[in-house]
């Protein structure tokens, strides 16, 4: 029944959005190679887990405290692409799926592009920021798939409340989160930069 209210065209995944999904993925990792992106970290390691958001190695293998962001990514994605009203008819969940991860892996491209970078360490918390390496934004963009497959799962509410639950804990955690991150992007507040910094940072 919560799929039904979730999805009403209960459409299921095709075979052409697997495929177009997949070219997206690859054209994503393409692209930030050509960034000069390296593999897996340059320390010669390839862990699967960093828990220091303060670490050289945040954001340079598989998982970091961060991968739960992008999880919210998916979660979000799928909100506005399902569940909200719209004027016209809303994609099935295939085409719902392939949207989320092609603007994850938009995101994935961006985010690692000199622009983004700089706007990291001038205006948030990761000052020594150099972007991602391939691995690990191939580990956000399956985030954020997982994130969509787990709301169309759960419903609304469930969702809703995993997303609140996920911000909170990451804020408790390391002082950040999705909705955070967005803010000190877009609208840099000194005052959470500070809070956030308070012994790590001088100042």
């Amino acid at each position: 029944m919560a799929e039904t209210k979730a999805n009403p065209s209960g459409a299921r995944p095709t075979m052409w959005t697997h495929v177009f999904s997949g070219l997206v993925i690859l054209a994503a990792v393409l692209a930030m190679r050509g960034e000069g992106r390296v593999w897996w970290c340059q320390c010669g390691r390839t862990n699967l887990w960093v828990s220091d958001i303060w670490s050289e190695h945040c954001s340079q293998h598989l998982l970091d405290a961060y991968t739960f962001s992008h999880v919210c990514h998916g979660l979000v994605f799928y909100a506005l692409l399902v569940w909200l009203p719209f004027k016209y008819r809303r994609p099935g969940f295939g085409w719902a799926l392939f949207i989320a991860t092609l603007v994850e892996c938009a995101w994935e491209v961006l985010e690692n592009s000199p622009l983004v970078i700089n706007r990291y360490r001038a205006e948030t918390i990761s000052i020594g920021y150099t972007g991602d390496s391939v691995i690990n934004s191939l580990g956000d963009i399956l985030a954020c798939v997982a994130g969509v497959l787990v709301a169309r799962a759960m419903g609304f509410w469930k969702t809703l409340a995993l997303f609140l639950i996920i911000e909170i804990t990451m804020v408790i955690w390391i002082k950040d989160n999705l909705t955070l991150n967005v803010i000190m992007l877009v609208w840099p507040i000194e005052a959470i930069r500070h809070w956030q910094s308070a012994g790590h940072l001088p100042g």
